[in-house]
């Protein structure tokens, strides 16, 4: 049987133990069955993506407006917003 040490936040440490705690599990035994599950999917047991073109532009964006390099639209009803998208 091997050992391995990692190195992880003390917040989320009581946190997923406490998790654990709740299912029965404690956390050797919950970590062999996420290195179980990342063998039998091949890789990690869920989805890590980097954000898409749009979203990026969207989040530049929201900084631009957020640091007043771009002036913001409000409204203040709906029919102002639709009056202005021409809807």
């Amino acid at each position: 049987m091997a050992v391995i040490n990692i190195r992880v936040n003390d917040e989320v440490k009581k946190e997923a133990e406490s998790i654990f705690k709740s299912l029965g599990l404690n956390m050797s035994v919950a970590m062999n069955l996420f290195l179980k599950k990342c063998i039998n999917e091949n890789g990690i047991p869920f989805d890590l993506k980097l954000p898409n073109n749009e979203t990026i532009e969207a989040l530049e964006e929201t900084n631009k407006i957020l640091n007043g390099d771009i002036e913001r639209k409000s409204y203040k009803n709906a029919d102002e917003l639709f009056e202005d998208l021409g809807v």
